[in-house]
């Protein structure tokens, strides 16, 4: 059977027997896939660094009908984010990126769009040595993609208006809550953090910026659609304990 090619990004990879890995990696045709490099763990391998955390790859790829797993022929490095892989800091914003592609992403489903902004946001975290702003507008953009974005001016629960007084969330629900309607354990959201969407909405994470005062209202932000993820995927993001502490 002739290989496939396809660009991709590196998800994950995982030691399987003795001498191989098993990767995840997203397609920009091909969607996101599972299979086995054999020999990757191998002192001297044919693979090298090209299976490192979001490296942007060309891969070559064999499918066999009776198996779920593909085999990898041959990986050639496009772009790689050393920095950010190799920064504990840094590589946290990446795992959580990794982590939650994993989760919203179907198998086999191509994503094109989740593939641009996911090489987006990599490239971002490597150039400005921050994932701050990069993970907020990474997870913005997945809930939108999602089609999970609730309105921001709205309370779910009441309906009323939150006009500038920003409201509450918590991963229980889809949505923003208004005072009246907050329950206990719900974050607030600040309401900067409706602004901050707008201009996510509007503009490439390449060509944003912000500034200190923006800061809760980018953290807010983040940890809202943070919230929303793990609601639709019923899950709780395994990462995230991680991002507070680097």
């Amino acid at each position: 059977m002739p290989a496939r090619e396809t660009e991709a990004i590196i998800l994950k990879t995982f030691p399987l027997g003795e001498a191989d890995r098993l990767v995840s990696f997203l397609g920009r045709s091909s969607g996101k896939i599972r299979g086995v490099a054999g020999g990757a763990r191998r002192l001297k391998n044919r693979f090298g660094s090209t299976l490192e955390l979001l490296s942007h790859v060309q891969i070559w790829y064999v499918e066999r009908e009776t198996r779920d797993l593909v085999r990898i022929q041959q990986c050639e490095l496009l772009e790689s984010f050393h920095r950010a892989q190799s920064e504990y800091g840094l590589s946290t914003g990446l795992a959580a990126v990794s982590e939650i592609v994993e989760r919203v992403v179907p198998e086999r489903e191509v994503a094109e769009p989740m593939f641009r902004l996911v090489l987006l946001t990599a490239r971002e975290v490597e150039r400005r040595a921050d994932w701050q702003l990069p993970l907020a507008y990474f997870a913005y953009w997945t809930v939108r993609l999602g089609g999970w974005l609730p309105p921001l001016d709205t309370c779910v629960g009441c309906g009323s208006p939150l006009g500038s007084f920003g409201g509450f969330h918590w991963p229980h629900a889809a949505g923003v809550y208004c005072q009246n309607c907050r329950r206990a354990g719900m974050q607030g959201i600040d309401s900067g953090a409706r602004s901050l969407a707008e201009r996510f909405s509007g503009k490439g994470l390449d060509k944003l910026e912000t500034v200190a005062a923006e800061q809760k209202a980018l953290h807010d932000l983040r940890e809202a659609a943070l919230n929303w993820i793990e609601f639709h995927t019923e899950r709780k993001l395994l990462t995230r304990e991680l991002l507070e502490h680097s």
